[in-house]
């Protein structure tokens, strides 16, 4: 097991076969390609903020959502050749996520539908896509959904 010290989680175990892949990196950061997916095992994979840790950039650690706990009919069109090189898809195996803005305003918290993290759960292989759609912006406000939820 590989150990990686992070700036937020501190040292942490890494087994191999749990590395979430992006054969093309993510927007922004092509060259970090190897992520672990943390949250608080005590409550699930369920809940509502994760973390894709970077294994290759230790100081950098994005936290995400599942997007239907915020948007219910969240279902972006996206072009089977961009999910090709991550594997066949299907409902068991599919795990969508989004990245979440934590402003110092929490009245602020959105949540970036326009690029999803699309996750094949048994090939471990993911790519950010860029959704073409209006619907679906860069900081959808999600402060007062999630106070309802309370």
């Amino acid at each position: 097991m590989e150990k990686v010290t992070t700036r937020v989680f501190g040292e942490i175990g890494v087994e191999e076969e749990k590395v979430i892949t992006f054969p093309g990196g993510i927007v922004g950061f092509p060259d970090l390609r190897r992520f672990k997916l943390i949250y608080d095992e005590d409550k699930g994979s369920n809940v509502g903020i994760r973390w894709l840790q970077s294994i290759d950039e230790p100081m950098f650690a994005i936290p995400v959502m599942d997007p239907l706990l915020v948007k219910p009919d969240y279902n972006p069109v996206v072009d089977d050749e961009l999910l090709k090189e991550i594997g066949e898809l299907n409902e068991e195996n599919l795990l969508v996520l989004v990245s979440v803005n934590v402003p110092i305003d929490l009245n602020n918290i959105s949540v970036n539908l326009q690029a999803p993290f699309v996750i094949n759960a048994e090939t471990r292989k993911a790519v950010q896509v860029i959704v073409e759609n209006e619907e679906y912006t860069t900081k959808f406000l999600i402060y007062d959904i999630i106070k309802k939820k309370d």
